[in-house]
């Protein structure tokens, strides 16, 4: 059976949560493999719209088994919020498994998030403020506390003892309010009880399921220019949202991961700091933004909108293994004036990839084909022969731009807006 993971193919938002909703309904397990609650995708259908930060998106079917694996960063109070927020949204028959060595924010991290992007000042990253960057650092530096230490009270006693001390310290350089020994204990092991029954060991879990063939998809959050090792450095998120980090982050063997599949708008958005060279600082820009809602799911900033540029989508596919795309939001562009971006100029020289330094990427200037846009109302077609002929060819110009096939577009928010060419899954 496929084993597909799903990757945001340019600054993330792209729309994987529709397209990890759509095709869960096929999947047995979906897993998120890395990220926390720094980032958000909607789903609708039904007509009914769901907001998700930390749980898997087949978290809609009872049949599917939902999993929080190992490589990421959780923040439990909030998980428990969104699960709260489900089953009152009428979401009660699911299964959740959350990996035992996940990692465990907490709330000294949400502290120090906002006040080292203070000290920043201009040349802050643009985080969230939602701790995740501080929580990957205390993980890689062995001060972290993991989910599977909230069920041990023995094992919790000696990691706060050790690591509180450290983090406090931290905090009172900054200024900041200091936590005691016993609140953060109490609050952990309240945290523990609660999450105990989805608590497993989702590296044996997965390899079960993988013996048993299942259908999987693996969904991160964020997308490849946000990957800290192939982003736009220093401007990204604190993991790797690539494909390439699904076998590590979910303790199974990287020849198991058979297919990938690149979400992309069928425009480009961006939230935080950093260059991005085909934004659209004018009316254009502010169209699409209102068209397309661009808003952020968790801090509701405005998005920041530009055209195309399938250099983002190549280097995506290069160091990601992008087999096949979804193009997102295509009913978006009705009656926009369209233009793509296929490489750019680098101090006078062409250039088809992504500079290193942010020197170099500030100063690359976008080249572009244009396109004509087509008029017509494209939210209830069911095929790609029923798309515009200015459509069509939109699809086919990003097809022998990136030399990827497309296998599914969107032209609507609704899951049943959704157009498979290729069934991947």
């Amino acid at each position: 059976m496929p084993r597909l993971v799903l990757e945001g193919a340019q600054w993330g938002d792209e729309g994987k949560g529709k397209v990890t909703d759509y095709l869960a309904q096929k999947a047995d397990v979906v897993v998120r493999f890395q990220g926390g609650n720094n980032a958000g995708h909607t789903i609708v259908f039904n007509g009914h719209k769901y907001a998700l930060k930390l749980i898997p998106s087949g978290i809609f079917s009872p049949h599917i088994k939902n999993v929080l694996a190992n490589g990421m960063v959780i923040n439990v109070e909030a998980l428990l919020s969104e699960l709260a927020t489900l089953e009152s949204q009428g979401v009660k028959s699911y299964q959740l498994f959350i990996s035992n060595r996940a990692q465990v924010l907490m709330p000294y991290h949400i502290d120090l998030d906002g006040a080292s992007e203070s000290v920043l000042g201009d040349h802050k990253i643009g985080t969230t403020k939602k701790g995740i960057g501080p929580c990957y650092q205390d993980k890689y530096a062995r001060l972290g506390l993991r989910i599977g230490d909230l069920l041990d009270e023995e094992a919790l006693k000696d990691r706060l003892e050790t690591v509180l001390p450290l983090k406090n310290k931290e905090l009172a350089s900054y200024g900041l309010k200091t936590y005691t020994y016993d609140e953060l204990f109490s609050l952990c092991r309240s945290w523990g009880e609660k999450i105990r029954k989805f608590v497993t060991d989702t590296s044996i879990l997965l390899n079960e399921e993988i013996e048993k063939d299942s259908k999987m998809l693996f969904e991160g959050a964020q997308g490849v220019m946000l990957c800290i090792e192939h982003g736009t450095y220093p401007y990204v998120t604190s993991s790797s949202p690539t494909a390439s980090s699904v076998a590590l982050n979910c303790g199974i063997a990287p020849f198991y991961v058979d297919n990938v599949l690149g979400i992309i708008k069928a425009y480009t958005t961006r939230v935080g700091e950093g260059p991005f060279p085909s934004e659209q600082l004018n009316d254009i820009g502010n169209l699409i933004r209102e068209k397309g809602h661009e808003y952020g799911t968790v801090t509701k900033r405005p998005r920041r909108i530009g055209y195309l540029d399938t250099v983002v989508i190549n280097h995506a596919k290069r160091v990601s293994g992008i087999r096949h795309l979804s193009v997102m939001l295509l009913d978006v562009l009705t009656s926009v004036p369209l233009k793509i971006c296929y490489a750019y100029e680098l101090d006078g020289k062409v250039i088809n990839y992504i500079p290193s330094t942010l020197a170099e990427y500030k100063r690359v200037k976008p080249l572009y084909v244009e396109m004509e846009s087509w008029t017509e109302d494209i939210s209830n077609v069911k095929s790609f022969d029923e798309l515009p002929e200015n459509c069509k060819k939109y699809l086919k110009k990003i097809e022998e731009l990136t030399s990827l096939p497309i296998a599914m577009f969107s032209v609507g928010a609704d899951r049943n807006k959704t157009i498979v060419l290729e069934d991947l899954l």
